[in-house]
């Protein structure tokens, strides 16, 4: 038990309790040295026996309190029978070594009025012990209303306090929290009951709710405003089974040739029209990289079109393309692709069509399968008829007069343009000028440039159209729609990105720079940082959920920066302070940076093809781990006869009787199964030349470096380290 506790256990100054130790004999350094606990109960008895004393710091009681020679044996008082013990010796003590009752003494009885002869000090009650003091509250209590999650910054700005006050006061609380960390609501209610506020939680302001609401009821349209509008096709399937190649027979547009690798990566919408009718096309990718695009992409449209290869037949990517479009409702038709080429089976693909739930119709199936040749244009007017018959089937419609919905198909910052957002119009006609609100951005429309790159006016439902104008990139995506006041748009902004910052906020932390250094300190794992520059929103996601895949126990990679546009100075210092390599997709560097890039030593990679970015960084993170050292046995020999060649020099006449020998190679002595020594060879010869390597069944001389103990019958092994590259 510490001095300190036992001293305010028994309400006495830390010195007084020292001394009192000292007299049993037992020494003590300081007030916070510990005594056993048979000592301690020695001391309880010992002031346990003591006369507790009257309190000594009360001015009042002596100020009040007569001497005690004016006090008589059996003074009475009138009133209560109140008797007063004859005077008893006192002498002064220091107010340090005042001892405090161990319990309190009653307050003796205050005498009635008139009683002016009657001593004070017999009337008078003990002071009360002082209570702890309450917030002073203001009558009145203010309201503090809060939209959505509660940060401890924001608390403290609301409560007019500084954040290290409030930070304080929530430690008192057990609760620990960062400036930026959020809050339950009943810990802020407690804060805030303390410093007289009353708190109020709503998910969503009123005027946001008043919008949401408003939307809402815009959603509904009359019949007599309905009017056909053109169907939304997106072409999916496996990798290089003609995607791009058969919307480009279809547009007669060289799309495939301007992509890298021929190789669709982002998402594209084009409208064409076949026999006066319109019909809009989404071209998603069909590398494995793209399955969240691929998914989106699904999601957006009215008929999905699953190419594929004739001579491949259904691949991986082909049924989980299958599956997204299932999962999202919509309508399936096939496109059996290249059945110009020698290897072609369409009934073959057919077979494996019916064989995962997807009979053709001419088997008595209700999937439209068109075989087609996007080579030499073969069906292709064929596949347009079937896409604009289902379109009659489902009676597509909208209502052209309504504000514009729809959603983001890309975005991407664009040098000298600012924020570019790929917007397909599903509801609705988007003009210039009109005021978007897409997920935490929002603006005027500047522009609106279709497919073609020709500037228009308005966008109808069913229609592509690049739009300038917004605050940010969005998400590829994510929806937009038109809001009537600017303020407003502006306010649900803020919110949603308020929402998303706390979201964020919430989830597990990973490595940034300020614990990234503190984390390699503690555990000392290999980590690869990068930074990531892409050109559009959709490739930066895809590629972090592809870099999301690489597991690995022996070394970790983190991101631990990512955004849309070319590479910039700052990215630079950041990767320098960070130690980490910078990966671009589809960007460039901008002014100074290569100049910067040498002088901080930061290497930049850039790259136009997406999977090529897996593979280097695959290959960096394999670089990074040391390569695994392993004893890789050669030979061994007998010794025969041992020649003293000089006074502290020995050579051993061997036979190899099993392997080889290298004079490069280490060397083992053993004798009778004990290891004598270890080390290289010093010479290694045959005959009177000096050799290299000696095989089985030759005899050879041998000196080893630094070893004269050779013995007829010893045993020595020869053997190299070899190192092996390790993997993920």
């Amino acid at each position: 038990m510490r001095i300190y506790d036992l001293a305010r256990e028994l309400n006495i100054a830390n010195k007084e309790l020292m001394q009192a130790l000292l007299k049993i004999g037992v020494s003590v350094k300081s007030h916070s040295s510990s005594i056993d606990d048979d000592i301690a109960a020695k001391i309880r008895n010992t002031y346990a026996k003591k006369q507790p004393a009257l309190p000594a710091k009360d001015e009042s009681l002596k100020k009040a309190t007569p001497p005690p020679a004016a006090l008589k044996p059996e003074t009475k008082i009138p009133g209560p029978n109140i008797q007063v013990s004859p005077p008893v010796k006192t002498s002064v003590v220091p107010p340090e070594k005042v001892t405090a009752p161990a319990q309190p003494i009653a307050p003796k009885p205050v005498p009635p009025p008139g009683a002016s002869h009657a001593p004070v000090v017999s009337a008078r009650p003990a002071p009360k012990p002082a209570e702890p003091k309450k917030p002073v509250l203001s009558a009145e209590k203010k309201t503090i209303i809060f939209y959505g999650p509660i940060v401890v910054r924001e608390l403290a700005e609301r409560l007019g306090m500084k954040p290290n006050q409030l930070i304080a006061e929530l430690m008192m609380m057990n609760v620990f929290a960062a400036i930026n960390e959020r809050l339950e609501i009943k810990v802020v209610q407690q804060i805030a009951e303390k410093h007289g506020f009353i708190i109020e939680h709503e998910k969503k302001s009123a005027e946001i709710k008043v919008l949401e609401d408003t939307s809402e009821k815009d959603e509904t349209d009359r019949p007599e405003d309905l009017e056909s509008r053109p169907p939304v096709v997106a072409f999916l399937g496996h990798i290089d089974h003609g995607k791009t190649s058969l919307l480009d027979k279809i547009r007669n547009a060289a799309v495939a040739k301007g992509e890298a690798g021929g190789i669709t990566q982002h998402i594209g919408a084009y409208t064409v029209e076949h026999q006066g009718k319109k019909i809009t096309f989404l071209d998603t990718p069909g590398h494995a990289a793209f399955t969240a695009m691929r998914a989106r992409g699904a999601n957006m449209t009215d008929i999905a079109v699953i190419i594929i290869a004739a001579d491949d037949g259904v691949m991986p990517q082909t049924e989980e393309a299958i599956k997204h479009v299932q999962a999202a409702k919509t309508t399936i038709m096939v496109a059996i692709n290249k059945i110009d080429l020698p290897g072609a089976s369409p009934d073959k693909v057919k077979k494996q069509l019916q064989a995962i739930g997807l009979a053709p119709e001419e088997w008595g199936g209700n999937v439209i399968c068109v075989e087609v040749s996007a080579l030499t244009g073969k069906n292709i007017d064929r596949l347009l008829e079937m896409i604009l018959l289902q379109a009659e089937i489902l009676e597509l419609k909208a209502n052209p007069r309504a504000k514009a919905r729809g959603f983001v198909i890309e975005s991407q910052m664009e040098p000298g343009m600012g924020p570019i957002a790929n917007l397909l119009v599903t509801r609705g006609t988007l003009n210039v000028g009109d005021i978007i609100l897409c997920g935490p951005y929002w603006g005027r429309v500047k522009a609106l440039i279709n497919d073609h790159g020709i500037k228009i006016r308005r966008a109808g439902p069913s229609t592509p159209v690049r739009c300038m104008g917004l605050s940010g990139v969005p998400m590829a995506g994510e929806s937009f729609k038109c809001v009537p006041d600017d303020g407003a748009a502006r306010e649900m902004a803020e919110k949603r990105s308020m929402e998303m910052r706390d979201i964020q906020m919430l989830v597990p932390k990973k490595i940034s720079l300020d614990n990234i250094f503190t984390q390699m300190a503690a555990d000392q794992r290999l980590e690869l940082r990068l930074i990531l520059k892409c050109d559009t929103q959709g490739s930066l996601e895809a590629i972090q959920k592809m870099l999301s895949e690489i597991t690995s126990d022996k070394i970790s990679m983190s991101i631990i920066f990512s955004a849309v546009g070319n590479v910039t100075e700052n990215d630079v210092m950041l990767a320098s302070a960070s130690d980490a390599i910078i990966f671009g997709f589809n960007v460039s560097k901008e002014e100074n940076v290569t100049r910067a890039e040498k002088r901080e030593g930061v290497e930049i990679r850039l790259y136009g093809i997406i999977y090529d970015i897996l593979e280097q960084i695959k290959k960096a993170m394999s670089g990074m781990l040391k390569p695994i050292t392993r004893e890789k046995y050669i030979g061994r020999v007998e010794v025969r006869q041992v020649f003293q060649i000089a006074k502290h020099a020995q050579a051993a006449g061997c036979l190899v009787v099993e392997g080889k020998v290298n004079s490069k190679s280490k060397s083992r002595v053993k004798r009778g199964g004990n290891i004598l020594y270890e080390g290289a060879v010093f010479t290694l010869k045959r005959f009177q030349d000096q050799v290299n390597e000696v095989r089985e069944g030759q005899e050879c001389g041998i000196q080893l470096d630094n070893f004269k103990d050779f013995q007829t019958g010893d045993i020595i092994e020869f053997f190299e380290y070899e190192k092996i590259p390790q993997t993920l």
